[in-house]
């Protein structure tokens, strides 16, 4: 008998400082992916091959929103803030609820503001955050 798993983008959860993210966009709504390469590799001359493995924690997050969202707003208010003080982060978590899927990060940052596009039909932000740890797990779902 073949396996059944089920995916329901309305339960994934993702929580930012210590708000809610609500007013997904359709399509991609989240995107998470490491900044460098975990392992890079190199030949030489002679076909030796040798490969190096990065330190580097940083994970990207691109975060898209109907520009309905007061999520918007929340994250503008962290953005201006960081622009004054300079020193504004703050935590991540993104879990899949039916699946096994979750990413959480201690110290985020928002790297750039979401792009003001305004016409006939709600449209969507993008918002891109840059995170300086982070644990990601991709997983499947039950």
């Amino acid at each position: 008998m073949a396996a059944l798993a089920t995916y329901a983008p309305d339960e994934v959860s993702i929580v930012i400082g210590a708000a809610i993210v609500t007013g997904f966009a359709d399509g991609t709504f989240i995107d998470i992916e490491e900044v460098s390469d975990g392992v890079t590799s190199v030949a030489g001359a002679d076909g030796e091959v040798a490969r190096s493995t990065s330190a580097d924690p940083r994970k990207k997050i691109t975060l898209t929103l109907l520009q309905t969202s007061n999520t918007n707003d929340v994250l503008s208010a962290l953005y201006a803030a960081d622009k004054v003080s300079k020193n504004v982060t703050f935590p991540v978590a993104v879990k899949d609820l039916r699946g096994r899927s979750l990413f959480a990060a201690s110290t985020a940052w928002i790297t750039k503001s979401a792009k003001l596009e305004l016409g006939k039909e709600v449209g969507s932000r993008e918002w891109v955050i840059e995170t300086a740890d982070g644990a990601l797990f991709v997983g499947g779902n039950d």
